[in-house]
Formats: structure tokens, C-alpha cells, sequence
């Protein structure tokens, strides 16, 4: 089963390779998975958080800054050394059908995603915190997640596997600290 689901991601991303690449979106699509990037949307969403709900809007930023801790923390030093997944670009059978990487691939391990965990998570704390207040702008949050998913495809850093067992962590994280959030804080008044 571990050698079909190796073969179907190596499958996949040489197939992202030869159909996605260009130089455009080799100028384009290495840039949702920077951090610094997305830091415009970070600040908004804790400036509109704490002007929109005041105390509450706080406490729903500090639930924010732990998913990411919680996400972090848990992929990248719990689950990534426990199954040491080699990088697809750091894969020797695959190096040589990999085009020209516009990213450097880095020496950590692939699964899970890391990026997967903490925008999944964040995506998922979105939509079950403030669906109610926001029901059509909240789904943005998926799209926003999908492009970092995308990303790390797209530069050959993580297999879809990868990425998928990321985004179902992230979506326990996000679904389980929205819960807490909603169960403790929730929108009282508000």
C-alpha cells in the first residue's frame, strides 16, 4: 500500500511538472507559499478581528496565534522526524524529471506538510468561528488555503500526500480549537 500511494504521488507531481510549469508561473506561484507574503492578510484579519469584536475579536486572535503554534509545533517536531519522508526534490529518482526549481528545496523532512497543517487550520478555524457573521467572505479561507497547498506541489517540495495528511491535521486543529473557541468565548452579545 506505502509503495502504491509513493508511486501515485511521484506520479502526480512529475505530472504537475509537466503540465503546470512556465516561466510565468514560476514568477507567480512561489510566492503563496511565503510566509511574508501572506503577512497583509495576517494583520488585517487581527486588526479587523480586534476593531470588529473588541475582547472577543482578542481572544479569537490568541486562539489564531495558537493554531499556529499547535500546527507548527506538531507537524514539523512531532511527525515529521517520526516518519523521515524524503522531499520529492530531494528524491534521487525523481531529481532527474524535475525542471529547473525556481525555490530552493530544503534539507527537512515531507510529511506532513507543515504549510498544509497551519493554513488548513487556520482556514478551518475561520469558517467554524465566524461563518455566521461572514457566510460568503468566509470561504475565502480555502481558496487562500489551496494556494499555499498548491504551492508547495507546484515547487516540488511536499507530495500530495503529504499535503492531504497536513490539511486533515490542520482541519482537527482549526475544527477543534473553533469548537473550544465557540464553546468558551463564542459571540456573546456580539
Amino acid at each position: 500500500m506505502i509503495d502504491w500511494i509513493q508511486h501515485i504521488d511521484a506520479e502526480i507531481v512529475l505530472w504537475v511538472q509537466t503540465h503546470f510549469r512556465s516561466s510565468v508561473n514560476d514568477a507567480i506561484i512561489p510566492w503563496f507559499r511565503q510566509a511574508w507574503f501572506w503577512l497583509p492578510v495576517y494583520v488585517f484579519l487581527l486588526y479587523f478581528m480586534l476593531s470588529k469584536f473588541g475582547k472577543q475579536g482578542g481572544i479569537w486572535c490568541v486562539f489564531f496565534l495558537l493554531i499556529f503554534a499547535m500546527g507548527d509545533s506538531f507537524s514539523a517536531q512531532v511527525l515529521k522526524p517520526l516518519f523521515h519522508r524524503v522531499r520529492p526534490c530531494n528524491n534521487d529518482a525523481l531529481m532527474p524529471y524535475l525542471l529547473n526549481m525556481p525555490v530552493r528545496c530544503g534539507v527537512g523532512y515531507s510529511f506532513p506538510s507543515t504549510h498544509a497543517t497551519n493554513h488548513s487550520a487556520f482556514a478551518a478555524f475561520i469558517i467554524s468561528t465566524l461563518h455566521r457573521h461572514f457566510p460568503k467572505q468566509v470561504w475565502l479561507a480555502l481558496i487562500w488555503a489551496f494556494l499555499v497547498c498548491f504551492a508547495q506541489l507546484y515547487v516540488a517540495v511536499h507530495y500530495p500526500s503529504d499535503l492531504l495528511g497536513g490539511m486533515v491535521l490542520g482541519t482537527l486543529i482549526g475544527v477543534g480549537m473553533g469548537w473550544a473557541f465557540m464553546k468558551r468565548f463564542g459571540w456573546q452579545g456580539v
